[in-house]
């Protein structure tokens, strides 16, 4: 649309180069104005996610409930439903950019990892319950070793993400607060690769081989197809990184 001057007329609703994904375009990651927060969970490559994430989570919850349900078997099923909400936490605050958008996504996405992370607790709590009541050996596989590694880096990453927005003067204020922003993101999608990690290494333990017979295979496609639905809609500025002209 041009004005009375012939000159061209940009629309204040429309998301600039700085919201260009790492794949794709603008619009394939920025929630539009009037759009509701639930929305974000579908944009884009979003749905890739989703479908990676609710298949994970029913092969897992398949192979579990179709068995005998003992203690040992809540620790998948509260990590599985962990990892799903952290998903869900992600995808609906990756494409908000304004104010208002990032205010009521930045608190869903904190609801969301509250439960999900709570959830994790309750996996790792019962695992160490059920190692110490049968005298089992800790750290012993891949496996418990990278999920103990997943954990701690959880636990930093969900108090930093907490204190940073609630509880800045902890910091010395928004100004400081702010300036950690991008490495808490950055943190987030290490821990996210951390956790799909942790569940693939899962496969390869003792209990899955003899009781669950979860395929390694799906956990790695459904694991892959997670990834390529989130990791494309990273907005680079976000982390740090700024677009020059010549790339835009």
């Amino acid at each position: 649309m041009a004005s009375a001057t012939s000159l061209p007329v940009t629309s204040s609703t429309q998301p600039s180069t700085e919201d260009m994904p790492l794949l794709g375009r603008v619009g394939d990651a920025v929630q539009r104005d009037g759009k509701p927060l639930y929305a974000n969970l579908f944009l884009g490559t979003a749905i890739l996610s989703q479908v990676g994430i609710i298949l994970l989570t029913a092969a897992v919850w398949t192979s579990i409930l179709t068995r005998d349900v003992i203690l040992f078997s809540y620790h998948p099923l509260f990590n599985s439903a962990g990892i799903l909400l952290l998903v869900q936490a992600i995808l609906i605050l990756q494409p908000t950019h304004t104010v208002t958008q990032k205010r009521s996504g930045t608190i869903v996405h904190a609801v969301m990892i509250g439960i999900g992370f709570t959830a994790l607790v309750v996996g790792l709590i019962i695992i160490e319950y059920n190692k110490f009541s049968h005298n089992g050996a800790h750290f012993k596989s891949t496996h418990a070793i990278l999920g103990f590694v997943t954990y701690g880096i959880l636990v930093i990453q969900t108090l930093v993400g907490f204190t940073q927005y609630f509880t800045p003067s902890l910091y010395g204020g928004v100004t400081n607060a702010k300036v950690i922003y991008k490495y808490h993101r950055m943190s987030g999608y290490v821990a996210l690769l951390l956790m799909l990690a942790a569940v693939i290494t899962a496969t390869k333990t003792t209990f899955n081989i003899n009781a669950l017979h979860i395929k390694t295979w799906i956990v790695v496609t459904t694991s892959i197809m997670i990834i390529l639905g989130i990791f494309p809609r990273i907005k680079l500025h976000k982390l740090g990184y700024r677009r020059t002209q010549g790339t835009q």
